[in-house]
């Protein structure tokens, strides 16, 4: 049954009919949120056609919101959300001093395409700005001989208002900030997010399996001790299912007879596209108790998304729904890489290239073409302990068939990086000793600098076990003094040139490559590719022009949204070569660093403009290959752990290629 005829009686009127039983901890995600009042601001009420309710409890305006955790899942996701909600004051809070810190300057701790445009508006605020409100440039014609900047009215029709006059675009006060003050900000709060990390256990009951909940534990007895009554706490960070009634106990311990709400609100972001993901999210996510305080909650937690995301997208389930469902989204993700990677290596045995056979199953559409693409295995601080942690589930339930299935996922990632890192040594006559390799790509996906479970750390240990020459690293967004701090963690600061070890961290490609006897893509960065920058299929092409499509003209009396400035700003700044900060002259200065300051030091002695630090990542263009082969050892290895290669047009070069899913040597 579609969605709309869901949500009709047999009259074509909008059924009010509860779809689950009184009493159940599952209530219908196209129901409880159009029950009961939402407080939003103008242009939203309207989008979800809320009615009050007697039989609920008041749905309190949110004003504030503090999020309790400054890294990967925080950081991002309190900066989205108060991009979107001007009204609403988000604080970010952490005891991390220096993380605090960076966030207040020019140097973001992390690396996320768009983030940095998203803080100049949200922490900074924004000046007046004036434009007209017609394209700059008219795109070329669609199959229908319209422009694809127009916009089509609600009756169907290509019709404009007239209003192509210039807009003004008033200025804004700042909304989104971090801060220490950990106890006063969690106090003032209606909302209180709590996005700290849970690692998988490294000793003592589910050692190597089971979440630790110690960060989580702590952060939940300061909100039960300072959070300030009918605050609502929110459940960001993955948890164990029935972590809720944990929270809940927490909150009663501290402050008994206190009225709390706890909700889970999992995220589904992934590094590299964590702001595109928020913009454009395929779902919300929101748990809740099925009592009036607990879908009271919910709809003010909706209410904040509801300003620019879709009504159809924010899914209501009970509380343990919504905490499995994302140790289940990971898991299933994690297990279709592992299945494309087994059948990897049974193509390498056959003679079968595992991209045609990825391609044609992905043709069936139950099946599908994402998360097809073989290579070294899934990296990343979320797939491998929401797979054990589901594992570990299962073993705590007494399911032992259940927790050795999801174990198999991880023993497969497993077994292609070994299988890779055997396949180099095979090549090279079976001896590393005294010879050269260079690792390109350290962080575990392409534009991030996250390097967390990254298969290169696996990879290079195992290079290091058959003594070679030198291990050169090099990665075009991560920073190389936090390469060599973790390396130095994980494999020990033995390893090290500079401690008498053979891995050398490098700040350049080609000197990185320079002497080489084999070079290993183990991060599928496009600065890696050896097609020509903007190629691709037609369709692609096309996909790339609809991004950068100025969207003017903006209809309505409201003036655009944020997300449709956000689309102007980009579409502006791609017909500029070499791009522009800021072409709608809207932004404020950015934080003034100290003469001290360790960051722009650090740019300044490496060059890493392109390290994701106060910039965007800066491509540091395609690798010249030409040059690269003529600085390298014969026969020119090269072995791609993320097929990023044209093989053919490497091999006319003079190079040898063996990549994962194709048989070779």
């Amino acid at each position: 049954m579609d969605e709309e005829s869901a949500t009709l009686d047999g009259s074509g009127s909008r059924s009010t009919a509860p779809t689950t039983p009184e009493g159940s901890m599952c209530f219908s995600p196209l129901l409880p949120l159009d029950d009961f009042p939402v407080n939003l601001p103008p242009r939203s009420q309207g989008q979800l056609n809320s009615t009050s309710t007697t039989s609920l409890a008041p749905v309190p305006p949110v004003r504030n919101i503090c999020c309790v955790g400054a890294g990967y899942v925080g950081g991002p996701t309190a900066a989205v959300i108060a991009f979107q909600n001007p009204h609403i004051r988000v604080t970010v809070v952490d005891r991390d001093e220096k993380r605090i810190r960076r966030w207040n300057s020019q140097h973001p701790p992390i690396y996320e395409p768009g983030l940095n445009d998203i803080l100049r508006v949200a922490r900074d605020g924004s000046r007046e700005c004036v434009f007209p409100n017609q394209p700059s440039t008219q795109p070329e014609a669609g199959e229908d001989g319209a422009s694809d900047s127009s916009i089509s009215s609600d009756c169907g029709s290509q019709c404009d208002d007239g209003a192509r006059g210039p807009i003004t675009i008033p200025a804004r006060q700042p909304n989104l900030f971090f801060t220490t003050e950990v106890v006063k900000c969690i106090s003032e709060a209606d909302i209180v997010l709590v996005a700290v990390n849970t690692p998988t256990k490294y000793r003592g009951a589910g050692a190597g399996s089971a979440t630790d909940m110690t960060a989580f534990e702590a952060v939940t007895a300061v909100v039960a001790q300072h959070a300030r009554p009918g605050a609502i706490i929110v459940e960001k960070s993955t948890v164990p299912v029935r972590t809720a009634d944990f929270v809940q106990e927490t909150l009663a311990l501290h402050r008994p007879n206190t009225p709390f709400t706890v909700l889970s609100n999992p995220e589904f972001l992934a590094a590299g596209t964590a702001i595109q993901d928020l913009l454009t999210v395929d779902r919300i996510l929101i748990g809740s108790s099925t009592t009036p305080a607990g879908r009271a909650a919910a709809a003010a937690l909706s209410s904040v998304y509801a300003s620019w995301v879709p009504r159809a997208r924010i899914l209501t389930t009970n509380v343990f729904s919504s905490e499995l469902a994302k140790l289940v989204a990971n898991s299933m993700l994690a297990q279709r890489i592992s299945s494309i990677n087994s059948i990897a290596a049974v193509c390498e045995a056959t003679g079968a290239d595992v991209d045609e056979v990825a391609r044609a199953i992905g043709a069936d559409p139950r099946i599908g073409g994402k998360f097809l693409n073989a290579g070294i295995g899934f990296g990343g601080s979320c797939f491998k302990k929401d797979v054990l942690s589901l594992a570990y589930l299962a073993e705590s339930l007494r399911l032992p068939e259940v927790a050795d299935y999801w174990r198999a996922v991880i023993g497969m990632n497993e077994f292609a990086r070994d299988r890779f890192a055997a396949r180099v040594v095979r090549c090279l006559n079976n001896t590393l000793v005294g010879k050269k390799l260079a690792v390109l790509g350290y962080a575990f996906k392409k534009d991030t600098n996250d390097t967390r479970e990254s298969p290169a750390v696996d990879i290079i240990r195992s290079l290091l076990e058959e003594g070679p020459r030198e291990v050169a690293v090099f990665d075009p967004c991560c920073v190389p003094e936090t390469m060599r701090e973790e390396i130095g963690r994980f494999l020990g600061a033995e390893v090290l040139s500079g401690n008498g070890g053979c891995v050398v961290v490098y700040g350049d490609a080609y000197e990185a490559c320079r002497g080489a006897d084999a070079l290993l893509i183990t991060t599928e960065f496009d600065e890696f590719k050896n097609t020509p920058v903007g190629g691709g299929a037609g369709v692609e092409k096309k996909k790339n022009l609809k991004a950068v499509v100025d969207p003017r003209p903006f209809k309505g009396s409201e003036g655009p949204t944020e997300s449709e400035l956000l689309a102007l700003h980009n579409a502006l700044r791609a017909q500029v070569e070499g791009g522009h900060d800021d072409p709608l002259g809207r932004f404020n200065a950015m934080p003034a660093c100290g003469a001290d300051c360790m960051d722009c030091q650090l740019e300044r002695t490496t060059g890493a403009a392109g390290y994701g630090a106060s910039q965007q990542h800066v491509s540091k263009g395609r690798l010249d290959w030409t040059r690269v082969h003529g600085q390298m050892k014969r026969p020119h290895w090269v072995f791609d752990g993320r097929r990023v290669l044209d093989i053919e047009v490497m091999e006319k070069m003079g190079f040898r290629v063996e990549s994962v899913g194709r048989q070779g040597r």
